[in-house]
């Protein structure tokens, strides 16, 4: 019988030595529940206590929507005049050690669980969790697909907009208003719509600018979709563009082949980052590639692993990341970003829009 995320977390517990786990992060909580929530400043978390049913504690506002969709259905609930805290009197002195998510515990809440647990020690249970989400069910990755089909048919729509004098923000505008009335929960991090030289900076800002004859546009963004992230970038030529830019293009695109014909299960991280950037120092742009070649992609739009050329982890079946290279220069720069699915034998492309380069006209 396959097991839950839940139930193979609870195991870790007896083999990790921990009497506890508080988990706070709502993508976790999520993740092991079924129950979304941002809780903003009030507290929420689920509480792993060997030996006892999960407990659930979300804000008194939100007891409805968690009863209804949480798998756990031991919940605790408070009051905005409450102290959270004060539901974990029940465990004074009992626990020993206790799990945390300390990359994301505050400074404030672990103060406050510290007195709350009077005499428990606190471990990282980060990485625990980070085993449990790097290998995606099939449900996980049918999510992830059609995330990616929203942000793909966002795109489509989006560019029929393309044309000269529009601004970037006006193009960001269409994009997201495209991922709304498409279905999707909304974007899985700003949208980036970048024109001309502002396609030389990899996080450049999308402002004013307006679209000019001879600019490359370049759309990097995302949609979450069913609890999963999508993150796809698509460089484009408006109009005829200069020599230098359509082999910075031509460069980029082959990078990126290069990346997705070494995947495969138990090769390193490393790898992956290593064969993009052959290919740009190759061509003499190595050090106009600036960053790692990719990211794990789930809940989260930005997980393990990290695609870094130190990375030796190894890939696994089931692992979703992305693979996109770039170059970028003062006169513009390229970006292409696939996700990708590690099969058992190789590797599934799950973006799906063409990659060749594009010349948009009015």
């Amino acid at each position: 019988m396959n097991q839950t995320p839940l139930s193979r977390l609870d195991a870790d517990l007896s083999r990790q030595g921990l009497d506890a786990m508080l988990i706070t992060d709502p993508k976790h909580i999520y993740y092991l529940t079924g129950y979304a929530s941002n809780p903003h400043e009030r507290f929420m978390g689920l509480m792993l206590a060997r030996g006892e049913d999960p407990l659930l504690i979300v804000p008194a506002l939100d007891a409805d929507a968690a009863a209804a969709a949480s798998s756990v259905s031991n919940i605790a609930t408070h009051s905005d005049t409450d102290n959270p805290y004060a539901l974990f009197d029940r465990y004074q002195g009992r626990l020993g050690r206790v799990g945390l998510e300390k990359e994301y515990v505050t400074i404030s809440r672990y103060e406050q669980l510290t007195s709350a647990l009077g005499g428990s020690s606190f471990e990282d249970v980060g990485p625990l969790l980070r085993a449990l989400r790097v290998n995606k069910t099939p449900d996980e990755v049918a999510r992830i697909r059609h995330a990616i089909y929203l942000i793909e048919e966002t795109l489509r729509q989006g560019l029929t907009h393309v044309r000269a004098g529009v601004t970037e923000i006006e193009l960001v505008a269409e994009m997201e208003y495209q991922m709304k009335k498409l279905g999707a929960d909304g974007p899985s991090f700003d949208t980036m719509v970048l024109t001309g030289p502002k396609t030389g900076l990899p996080h450049g800002t999308p402002g004013d600018r307006e679209l000019q004859h001879g600019d490359l546009l370049m759309f990097d963004m995302g949609v979450y979709a069913g609890g999963y992230a999508s993150d796809i970038t698509r460089t484009f030529a408006f109009g005829d563009i200069s020599p230098e830019l359509r082999t910075i293009y031509n460069t980029v695109l082959a990078a990126n082949e290069a990346a997705i014909q070494v995947v495969k299960p138990g090769i390193a991280c490393a790898s992956v980052d290593h064969a993009a950037r052959q290919v740009t120092i190759d061509a003499g742009y190595g050090e106009r590639f600036m960053h790692r070649v990719g990211h794990g992609l789930g809940i989260d739009v930005h997980e393990y692993p990290s695609l870094h050329g130190e990375n030796m982890d190894l890939l696994q079946a089931g692992t979703v990341f992305t693979i996109e290279p770039g170059i970028y220069t003062a006169a513009g720069g390229v970006r292409i970003e696939d996700d990708v699915l590690v099969t058992e034998t190789g590797v599934e492309v799950l973006t799906t829009y063409p990659k060749e380069l594009q010349i948009l006209t009015d």
